[in-house]
Protein backbone atom coordinates (compact mmCIF):
# COMPACT_ATOMS: atom_id res chain seq x y z
CA UNK A 1 0.00 0.00 0.00
CA UNK A 2 2.91 2.42 0.98
CA UNK A 3 4.36 2.23 -3.31
CA UNK A 4 0.71 3.05 -4.31
CA UNK A 5 0.59 6.07 -1.97
CA UNK A 6 4.41 6.96 -3.00
CA UNK A 7 3.82 6.67 -6.67
CA UNK A 8 0.62 8.90 -6.25
CA UNK A 9 2.87 11.38 -4.56
CA UNK A 10 5.42 11.39 -6.94
CA UNK A 11 2.88 11.96 -9.91
CA UNK A 12 0.99 14.93 -8.23
CA UNK A 13 4.58 16.27 -7.83
CA UNK A 14 5.49 15.67 -11.71
CA UNK A 15 2.31 16.86 -12.71
CA UNK A 16 2.42 20.01 -10.53
CA UNK A 17 5.99 20.48 -12.10
CA UNK A 18 4.82 20.24 -15.43
CA UNK A 19 1.72 22.38 -15.06
CA UNK A 20 4.60 25.22 -14.14
CA UNK A 21 6.33 24.55 -16.71
CA UNK A 22 3.81 24.71 -19.68
CA UNK A 23 2.83 28.19 -18.17
CA UNK A 24 -0.89 28.30 -16.57
CA UNK A 25 -2.72 30.49 -17.84
CA UNK A 26 -3.21 33.05 -14.89
CA UNK A 27 0.25 32.74 -13.64
CA UNK A 28 3.61 34.25 -14.35
CA UNK A 29 7.26 33.70 -13.55
CA UNK A 30 10.27 35.99 -13.70
CA UNK A 31 14.11 34.86 -12.69
CA UNK A 32 16.97 36.71 -12.37
CA UNK A 33 19.74 37.49 -9.83
CA UNK A 34 18.05 37.12 -6.80
CA UNK A 35 16.08 33.89 -7.92
CA UNK A 36 12.83 33.01 -9.00
CA UNK A 37 9.26 35.00 -8.13
CA UNK A 38 5.60 33.83 -9.30
CA UNK A 39 2.59 36.25 -9.40
CA UNK A 40 -0.88 35.51 -10.09
CA UNK A 41 -2.14 37.93 -13.02
CA UNK A 42 -4.49 39.28 -15.23
CA UNK A 43 -4.09 40.21 -18.69
CA UNK A 44 -4.85 42.99 -20.23
CA UNK A 45 -4.53 42.38 -24.13
CA UNK A 46 -7.16 44.36 -25.72
CA UNK A 47 -7.33 48.74 -26.02
CA UNK A 48 -9.70 48.62 -23.45
CA UNK A 49 -8.35 46.36 -21.21
CA UNK A 50 -5.10 48.16 -21.67
CA UNK A 51 -6.81 51.71 -20.97
CA UNK A 52 -8.54 50.66 -17.71
CA UNK A 53 -5.57 48.48 -16.23
CA UNK A 54 -6.05 48.71 -12.48
CA UNK A 55 -7.68 51.91 -12.13
CA UNK A 56 -10.06 52.14 -9.07
CA UNK A 57 -8.90 49.52 -7.51
CA UNK A 58 -8.25 49.45 -3.79
CA UNK A 59 -6.17 46.86 -3.21
CA UNK A 60 -4.75 44.48 -4.86
CA UNK A 61 -2.98 40.68 -3.04
CA UNK A 62 0.98 40.47 -2.84
CA UNK A 63 1.57 37.91 -5.59
CA UNK A 64 -0.51 39.47 -8.02
CA UNK A 65 -0.33 41.68 -10.95
CA UNK A 66 -1.46 42.58 -14.26
CA UNK A 67 0.62 42.37 -17.48
CA UNK A 68 -0.45 44.39 -20.27
CA UNK A 69 0.50 42.54 -23.86
CA UNK A 70 0.70 44.65 -27.31
CA UNK A 71 0.67 42.98 -30.35
CA UNK A 72 3.97 44.68 -31.62
CA UNK A 73 7.20 45.81 -29.64
CA UNK A 74 6.25 49.80 -29.26
CA UNK A 75 7.47 52.62 -26.98
CA UNK A 76 5.35 52.61 -23.94
CA UNK A 77 4.00 54.79 -21.63
CA UNK A 78 1.45 54.78 -18.42
CA UNK A 79 0.46 57.30 -16.24
CA UNK A 80 -1.60 56.62 -12.82
CA UNK A 81 -4.87 58.65 -13.19
CA UNK A 82 -7.56 57.10 -11.38
CA UNK A 83 -4.96 54.27 -10.04
CA UNK A 84 -5.77 54.14 -6.31
CA UNK A 85 -2.59 52.17 -5.08
CA UNK A 86 1.11 52.38 -5.82
CA UNK A 87 2.45 50.25 -7.90
CA UNK A 88 5.75 49.17 -9.90
CA UNK A 89 6.20 48.62 -13.92
CA UNK A 90 8.30 45.85 -15.44
CA UNK A 91 8.83 47.13 -18.97
CA UNK A 92 10.06 43.99 -21.28
CA UNK A 93 10.69 43.49 -24.68
CA UNK A 94 9.46 40.66 -26.82
CA UNK A 95 11.49 38.09 -25.71
CA UNK A 96 9.80 38.62 -22.39
CA UNK A 97 13.78 40.26 -21.01
CA UNK A 98 13.22 42.99 -18.87
CA UNK A 99 14.36 46.28 -20.04
CA UNK A 100 13.10 48.79 -17.56
CA UNK A 101 11.92 48.50 -14.05
CA UNK A 102 9.87 51.89 -12.45
CA UNK A 103 9.49 51.79 -8.57
CA UNK A 104 6.36 53.16 -6.68
CA UNK A 105 4.24 54.97 -9.15
CA UNK A 106 2.21 56.91 -7.13
CA UNK A 107 -1.54 56.83 -7.17
CA UNK A 108 -3.51 59.62 -9.40
CA UNK A 109 -0.49 61.50 -10.86
CA UNK A 110 -0.56 62.50 -14.12
CA UNK A 111 2.97 62.16 -15.08
CA UNK A 112 4.06 60.28 -18.10
CA UNK A 113 6.10 57.14 -16.99
CA UNK A 114 8.20 56.00 -19.53
CA UNK A 115 8.72 52.47 -20.14
CA UNK A 116 10.88 53.10 -23.32
CA UNK A 117 11.41 52.23 -27.09
CA UNK A 118 10.13 48.29 -28.18
CA UNK A 119 8.40 47.36 -25.00
CA UNK A 120 6.01 44.34 -25.91
CA UNK A 121 4.74 43.27 -22.24
CA UNK A 122 4.53 45.43 -18.86
CA UNK A 123 4.22 43.50 -15.42
CA UNK A 124 2.31 45.80 -12.79
CA UNK A 125 2.67 44.34 -9.11
CA UNK A 126 2.50 45.98 -6.02
CA UNK A 127 4.65 49.65 -5.44
CA UNK A 128 7.89 48.80 -3.62
CA UNK A 129 7.87 44.83 -4.51
CA UNK A 130 10.05 44.76 -7.85
CA UNK A 131 13.19 45.99 -5.36
CA UNK A 132 12.42 43.94 -2.21
CA UNK A 133 12.22 40.90 -4.77
CA UNK A 134 15.26 42.10 -6.31
CA UNK A 135 13.65 42.21 -9.91
CA UNK A 136 16.49 44.26 -12.26
CA UNK A 137 16.68 44.82 -15.68
CA UNK A 138 18.04 41.62 -17.26
CA UNK A 139 15.25 39.25 -15.87
CA UNK A 140 12.98 37.09 -17.66
CA UNK A 141 9.79 36.89 -18.04
CA UNK A 142 8.19 33.79 -18.69
CA UNK A 143 4.23 33.30 -19.34
CA UNK A 144 1.53 31.49 -21.36
CA UNK A 145 1.09 35.15 -22.88
CA UNK A 146 4.47 35.83 -24.03
CA UNK A 147 4.71 34.72 -27.63
CA UNK A 148 6.81 31.85 -27.32
CA UNK A 149 8.16 31.87 -30.97
CA UNK A 150 10.22 35.12 -29.55
CA UNK A 151 10.65 33.86 -25.07
CA UNK A 152 14.26 33.70 -23.95
CA UNK A 153 12.45 31.97 -21.60
CA UNK A 154 9.85 29.63 -22.95
CA UNK A 155 6.72 27.58 -21.44
CA UNK A 156 7.83 24.14 -22.84
CA UNK A 157 10.89 23.78 -20.79
CA UNK A 158 13.80 25.22 -18.38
Amino acid sequence: MGNVGSGLIAATLLWAGAAVADCAPDGLELRGPSGMQHFSIEIADTPQERETGLMFREKMPLSAGMLFVYEQPQHARFWMKNTLIPLDMIFADASGTVRRVYSNAVPQDLSVIDGGEGVRYVLEINGGLAKRMGIVEGAQMRASAIAQTDAVWPCSGE
